[in-house]
């Protein structure tokens, strides 16, 4: 039997105009960007070196926060998902404190930690000779702060919905803790794995306060795409809005691929 045709419902007008001025709010200040671009000399703009600095510096910094959230972060996401301890719920509302703490207080809560005079910073220095602040070692640090708890939550969310008999089941075969998380685990939270580092690389590339705040903003070194953003408003407004298109794109990019896992379709 063929289902009956849905019946087109009214939308009330007191959710229609607030729902329209709050999308014409989010969209105009893109339009913006795309109707203020200098079009005729955007290939220019694009080529010149600052640019193509600043581009490979994120790319590369926000592609090695990446891959360290990842690194810390899956396992924490394992922690948090499948055991249980004291203080669960404390632990999960620290990871989850960088998505509301002001960039710039994490910038200045990694100097006073990884400085030369912090807590590890100094020991760091004293015994290895090893400095992050201003450095693009220090870039990578500040990124990775910030995007982490994109990349836990993600994962922590796969792995809750995740059958745990398959697991159980290869436990009872004889497969130990590791051989399990990497043979059966790792394998079918796989695509929000993937998903979370995406989410985690994106919010590395645009990261600017903590960045600017812990390592400063030295061309070549620490000046990220956002950071000559900011600097190019100062001084060539044409360049940031090129700048920002770049990021924009990016942006638009990821939301594309992740639509069906993070905005579902109609």
């Amino acid at each position: 039997m063929s289902r009956p045709p849905r019946r087109r419902q009214r939308v009330p007008l007191a959710l229609l105009v607030p729902a329209g001025l709050g999308l014409l709010f989010l969209v105009l200040p893109l339009a913006g960007l795309l109707v203020r671009a200098p079009w005729t000399t955007l290939p220019r703009r694009l080529a010149q070196p600052g640019v193509l600095t600043a581009l490979r510096l994120s790319l590369e910094t926000a592609t090695a926060a990446t891959l360290l959230c990842v690194a810390l972060g899956v396992p924490l996401a394992w922690l948090l998902a499948r055991v249980r301890f004291p203080g669960r719920r404390l632990v999960r509302a620290l990871v989850t404190v960088p998505l509301v703490l002001p960039p710039v207080v994490g910038g200045v809560a990694l100097l006073l930690v990884f400085g030369r005079r912090g807590l590890l910073g100094s020991w760091l220095d004293a015994t290895f000779g090893v400095t992050l602040p201003f450095t693009t070692a220090g870039v990578v640090l500040a990124e990775a702060f910030v995007a982490m708890p994109f990349l836990v939550i993600a994962v922590e969310g796969a792995l809750r919905g995740a059958d745990p008999r398959y697991e159980e089941a290869a436990a009872t075969l004889g497969a130990g803790r590791w051989t399990t998380f990497t043979r059966v685990t790792l394998p079918i939270v796989a695509p929000g794995v993937a998903a979370g580092a995406v989410l985690c690389w994106a919010r590395a590339l645009g990261e600017f306060g903590a960045t600017i705040t812990f390592a400063g903003n030295y061309p070549g070194r620490t000046q990220t795409m956002p950071l000559a953003v900011y600097l190019a408003l100062e001084t060539d407004v044409q360049a940031a809005i090129v700048l920002s298109l770049i990021l924009l794109t990016v942006s638009v990019a990821i939301l594309a691929g992740l639509r069906d896992r993070w905005v579902g379709t109609a």
